[in-house]
């Protein structure tokens, strides 16, 4: 916990709410939110049974303040209060008594599917370190900060879909784990305008690249050489976080799989410009998206008048 005099309550930020809410109020609170933030392939979401899109809303808002929190107030000190502060609006919804719109929302979430509170700490763990840690010496590290970073989000929406067994909860960290290191190799320059490299330091040294080669911008063969070895790793998890699809409801499905799709091509796109991540951020135009999602829609309606399946 931080031990300045400076209160959440003096730092300026966009999430505050004053008074109380109704659980109506909350629930469009919490919509509004995610409607107005949802990023690369949530147009699956469209596809998620509604019954369950209050609950995906409540849990999008809980993740996305978190992270804005962390990232977006500039001040890593006045983060780190923030994060407390959170933190407490957390363990007052766990007492049974929520204030925050979205923990008024997330409490019904919690209470329907017996959410733990590990997942949601786990992400302000991720959060704080990003305060603190602006270097990762392996891939060994990395992977520590993608457990709490990016697995909570999967596990968070398998426990919304009813979800909680070891064995799939273990391969939606693999995809969530992938998804957070694509976005790294995707932002490698927007992650150093904010002073962090997630490039494992023994991988850069392994492939004769230096931080001062990435601080001045340079790509070299050797940067290439890095990036192909970082994008083999992350595909090489999609790969078994695809296995988890067969294994959920049909519902949920595509989702599922246009988080790995959408991650996939993401990789590809880093692939198909040489890897230099350094000129051009390899982004996915919408068109891309929905042809994507489209081919999967294609290939499901056939498989399921397919005869033979």
């Amino acid at each position: 916990m931080s031990t300045t005099t400076l209160t959440a309550a003096e730092i300026d930020h966009p999430y505050r709410v004053d008074g109380p809410v109704t659980i109506e109020e909350a629930r469009r609170y919490c919509e509004r939110l995610a409607k107005s933030h949802y990023e690369n392939f949530l147009v699956a979401g469209l596809f998620c049974p509604r019954p369950l899109r209050p609950h995906f809303y409540s849990v999008y808002a809980y993740c996305r303040i978190s992270d804005d929190l962390g990232d977006e107030i500039g001040d890593p000190q006045k983060s780190l209060i923030l994060l407390d502060w959170w933190e407490q609006e957390l363990d007052a919804m766990y007492r049974g008594a929520p204030r925050h719109p979205v923990f008024v929302a997330l409490a019904e979430t919690v209470a329907e599917f017996g959410i733990p509170p590990d997942p949601f700490r786990d992400l302000l763990k991720a959060f704080r370190q990003d305060q603190t840690t602006t270097r990762y010496p392996t891939y060994t590290d990395l992977l520590g900060y993608c457990r709490y970073s990016a697995n909570p989000v999967g596990r968070l929406v398998l426990y919304v879909c009813g979800v909680n067994d070891a064995e799939r909860l273990a391969l939606s960290d693999k995809t969530c784990t992938a998804l957070q290191l694509a976005n790294f190799w995707q932002d490698v320059v927007r992650d150093l305008e904010k002073d962090r490299i997630y490039l494992p330091l023994e991988d850069m040294d392994r492939f004769g690249y230096t931080e001062a080669d990435l601080l001045a911008r340079r790509f070299t063969p050797e940067f290439a050489a890095l990036m192909r070895f970082e994008v083999e790793r992350a595909r090489d998890l999609f790969a078994e976080g695809l296995r988890l699809c067969p294994l959920v409801d049909r519902r949920v499905r595509l989702d599922i799989e246009m988080f790995n799709r959408g991650g996939l091509e993401v990789l590809r796109r880093i692939e198909q410009q040489g890897y230099d991540v350094l000129r051009r951020r390899p982004a996915i135009p919408k068109s891309r998206q929905m042809a994507i999602l489209f081919r999967r829609l294609l290939a499901g309606l056939i498989q399921r008048h397919d005869p033979r399946t």
